[in-house]
């Protein structure tokens, strides 16, 4: 099955949001945690999940991505900021434990100023304390662009975090488009070579869902700004190959364009028709 779908506000609660997800072509969905700027998260309706789950398993909606919001920074140099992370990290935790199999995204996070060490240090730190043997969800770091003082903008970072968490099966990682092609990693040209090098430096088991965007940028500007499929500096053939790669057909694909439900209904159309069988 080729699971695709994108981005959607869950504000009117799982449900309607499942059933938009159907209506726009998909079969799968990513949702803020809370608010992307931070705030208190959506209150739990056990009512709603439950009618949810069931809608999902009629209509085939297998799996949900959960983006955690963009203030959570678990490097900050600010002692209340890496709390702020910590806190959320547990409340979204224990939210994604009702569904069977959730995967919880989350940015890196920027060192802002301390260096990428001890960057590193601290996401370690937190991941250890929220991650637990017993837990159902699957935490992924996402690939970043590089811009200021990001961390994960390469592999070799990526793969440190991961190498020093005590709780392995329990993190994956998630592939923007968009952000590797602006940190310097061609997958336009040599798409099976940047495989290749994320097999050897992380696994590429690990690799558990892909945020399908194109580019505003040119390549390895280190610049996040996404572009609507087929527009950018990526390009549609590039996007076709990566939704038809052997090594990557099975993954859950979510466009995070710069649309609203009309264009990811048109965009998801497209690629469902340059989808091989």
């Amino acid at each position: 099955m080729f699971k695709i779908g994108c981005h959607l506000s869950i504000s009117n609660g799982f449900l309607k949001t499942g059933k938009t997800i159907i209506e726009l072509g998909g079969n799968t969905f990513q949702y803020f945690s809370r608010n992307p700027q931070g705030g208190k998260a959506r209150p739990w309706d056990q009512n709603d999940f439950e009618a949810f789950m069931h809608y999902a398993n009629v209509q085939g909606i297998e799996v949900l991505l959960c983006h955690a919001p963009y203030t959570l920074n678990a490097c900050s140099a600010t002692p209340e900021t890496r709390e702020f992370a910590r806190m959320v990290f547990k409340s979204d935790i224990e939210m994604l434990e009702h569904f069977p199999n959730a995967l919880y995204n989350f940015h890196p996070g920027s060192h802002t100023g301390q260096g990428v060490e001890v960057g590193i240090d601290q996401i370690v730190e937190i991941l250890n304390e929220v991650l637990y043997p017993e837990m159902k969800t699957t935490v992924l770091l996402e690939t970043m662009s590089g811009k200021g003082s990001e961390i994960g903008r390469s592999f070799e970072e990526i793969s440190e975090i991961i190498n020093r968490v005590q709780c392995k099966d329990k993190i994956g990682v998630c592939l923007d488009t968009c952000h590797v092609y602006s940190a310097g990693y061609d997958i336009v040209n040599h798409l099976e070579d940047v495989l290749n090098e994320f097999d050897a430096l992380i696994g590429l088991e690990r690799l558990k869902a892909i945020h399908l965007n194109d580019s505003k940028m040119p390549f390895a500007s280190n610049k996040d700004r996404h572009e609507k499929i087929g527009l950018g500096t990526i390009g549609l053939d590039a996007i076709v190959q990566m939704i038809n790669h052997p090594k990557l057909r099975h993954l859950p694909f979510y466009l995070e364009t710069p649309n609203e439900d009309a264009g990811y209904a048109q965009e998801i159309e497209l690629l469902k028709k340059c989808r091989t069988a």
